[in-house]
């Protein structure tokens, strides 16, 4: 038999046994090239101005080539390590290393590039299915069309040529450093069992569970006033992220079996088959994958939290402009308004305007600040508000002593609380009016081209008189007059959009449509949506798969103990049930600590990305638990065929 026949009897016989490595080599070339596509697509180019999707692509593929490389090198890795005996073999009959080499680099190849064209032609048919997901995310009019690109084709190309010369590179280092006696024990080879757990280790599992909760109570505090500086906010960050990924080290390598341990002793040493195949087993195994574990964790906990977090943004697009822009249109200039009222009676649009005179007040509201954030940017004794008369506004009487204020949301409410009652004082030019507080609406009155995001404050008639007469011009806006129209009929509402949008206005900043505010930040947080979901799928899918690999590494290794069980009397259902429980452990561990890294980070800060928390954060964190329990179903199923064939 010459050197070819070898490598083709040798390639025919591992196809088999490879079947997942092909999936995680045609998966990633269609991930890849589906997405590269995107950067080339003539679709995407013609909305680039709109959603710049052209840089953004550009910048997640980078990304994608990080998660797809340590996925196939990972997978690699176990695959060659299988192979393991194989080479030993090779090498009993008098081959040299080099050789052996040789012929995993042909067998490699066949597959390798085999792989990478059919999952290049997968991604390229999914490809247009894609862009017409994220035009409808984006709410981009486009046409999607099924387009092949060259350039993506060889951009995928090289960077899967370069992952092969790193995956042959890993090969040759692991036949040139192994001798013949160490590759038939590489995947004999176990942790050692310790029947006693340490003092240290009860240490480092007590302190995994502190530096995680600690984090979980800083992150908590972040912006409820007790960090009053920058500084201080930035070491509180710091320290969250350094005691969350440390305590999710120590609490896999040592909290886990530490708790699992009292769970055993709990049982007085009379254990189940159940509690052997389970308990026993995720004691040993997580501790020696621990930093893998905390990878995967970590990067799992900022894949969801990005997601949820831009989900939020886009989930509360309609609420947010609504705070922005309180009428349909809200037009500052006296002379747009003007013109822009005239085209709508031209074009027999109904529709109600609101009027409002607004001036600019420096306040004293140190007495009313819950948190009282003082520093160079920030002088709660004399910030700047907008300010109303009651007459503007209906429904509203207040006393001539007396203030209130109006439109705040939830990032106000963290960043500057206001109390319910207090003194403040209304700083004019000249005089200052003291002021009785009396309370905070949640209703917005005025665009935040006067607010500049702070509530609107509501004075008696005669107190805005005399405060228009002293009134400092260095603080005072362009215009002094708010404009809101109202559309009467729903159904106009586009049309007078349309023409809003064609008006030649003064100056256009001073002007907003709130459909189009909508459409804005849908097509800016949709796009950062999408890419997040690609790239927090490519990852849950790699994960998933490298936690699925180890289990088939580990039930290899595992295989004569379930003869052994299999002959003392216990039936295939007696070990699967015990291997369910361990696949819950092992796959379930990671991710509630995951969902709770995640949870605990979009509960710090969601309020600066939009006004709704609990809907888009839970249908993140199901369809990702869902997707995820996939791979612990696969493990149960690929356990139960290596039950099957114990005896």
């Amino acid at each position: 038999m010459n050197i070819n026949q070898l490598i083709f009897r040798n390639f025919k016989k591992n196809v088999k046994n490879y079947y997942l490595y092909v999936f995680a080599l045609m998966f990633s070339a269609a991930l890849y090239f589906a997405f590269v596509t995107l950067q080339y697509d003539p679709a995407l180019d013609a909305t680039k101005g709109s959603i710049k999707g052209g840089a953004a692509v550009r910048a997640a593929s980078v990304l994608l080539v990080a998660i797809v490389s340590i996925f196939l090198l990972y997978a690699n890795t176990i695959f060659i390590k299988r192979r393991s005996k194989e080479i030993g073999l090779f090498q009993l009959i008098g081959m040299t290393k080099t050789r052996i080499f040789r012929i995993l680099t042909v067998e490699n190849f066949m597959l390798y590039f085999a792989s990478l064209i059919v999952g290049i032609l997968i991604g390229f048919s999914f490809s247009k299915v894609i862009i017409m997901i994220l035009f409808k995310i984006t709410d981009t009019k486009g046409i999607a069309k099924l387009h092949f690109s060259e350039k993506a084709l060889i951009q995928t190309l090289i960077v899967f040529g370069v992952i092969y010369l790193l995956i042959m590179t890993m090969n040759y280092l692991f036949i040139k450093r192994q001798t013949i006696l160490a590759l038939f024990r590489v995947t004999s080879s176990t942790e050692g069992k310790t029947k006693k757990i340490s003092i240290l280790e009860i240490i480092i599992g007590i302190l995994g569970i502190i530096f995680i909760a600690s984090g979980y109570y800083i992150s908590a505090k972040l912006f409820d006033g007790s960090f009053t500086s920058m500084n201080a906010l930035s070491i509180a960050m710091v320290s969250i992220l350094a005691s969350v990924i440390l305590g999710t080290y120590l609490f896999y390598k040592g909290s886990v079996r530490f708790l699992l341990n009292l769970m055993r002793k709990s049982k007085k040493g009379y254990l189940s088959i159940n509690d052997v195949l389970s308990l026993s087993s995720i004691m040993f195994r997580m501790k020696s994958n621990a930093l893998l574990l905390t990878v995967i964790t970590t990067v799992s906990a900022l894949a969801i939290g990005l997601l949820c977090l831009s989900y939020i943004s886009y989930y509360s697009a309609e609420k947010s402009a609504e705070d922005y822009v309180p009428n349909n249109f809200s037009i500052n200039s006296p002379k747009d308004a003007a013109s822009f009222k005239n085209a709508l009676n031209q074009k027999k649009i109904a529709y109600t305007e609101k009027k409002i005179d607004v001036i600019q007040v420096k306040a004293n509201v140190k007495n009313i600040l819950e948190n009282n954030l003082e520093g160079p940017m920030v002088d709660s004794s004399a910030m700047i508000f907008s300010v109303v008369s009651e007459k503007s506004v209906s429904g509203v009487n207040v006393a001539q002593n007396e203030t209130l204020f109006t439109g705040y949301n939830d990032m106000l409410q963290r960043v500057n609380s206001f109390k319910d009652s207090g003194e403040i004082e209304l700083k004019g030019k000249k005089e200052v009016i003291p002021q009785k507080y009396i309370g905070l609406n949640r209703k917005f009155l005025l665009s935040t081209y006067f607010t500049s995001g702070m509530p609107t404050v509501i004075v008696d008639d005669s107190v805005f008189n005399e405060l228009e007469k002293d009134a400092d011009p260095s603080i005072q806006k362009e215009s002094s007059v708010y404009t809101g129209i109202d559309i009467s009929k729903e159904d106009d509402l586009p049309k007078a959009n349309q023409l809003f949008g064609e008006m030649k206005f003064s100056d256009d900043s001073l002007n907003d449509s709130r459909i189009e505010m909508v459409k804005s930040q849908k097509q800016t947080m949709g796009l950062v949506m999408f890419i997040v979901a690609f790239l927090g799928l490519a990852f849950l899918i790699t994960s998933g798969c490298i936690l699925y690999f180890k289990q088939m590494d580990e039930s290899e290794g595992e295989k004569p103990n379930y003869t052994i069980l299999r002959k003392l009397g216990f039936t295939e259902k007696d070990l699967l049930t015990g291997i369910k429980i361990k696949q819950l452990f092992n796959f379930g561990i990671p991710l509630i600590v995951g969902l709770l890294h995640s949870y605990f980070a979009v509960q710090s800060g969601w309020f600066l990305f939009g006004t709704e928390l609990w809907t888009p954060m839970i249908i993140v964190m199901i369809i990702y638990t869902a997707l995820y329990s996939i791979f612990g179903i696969l493990s149960v199923l690929y356990y139960k065929k290596i039950i099957k064939a114990a005896l």
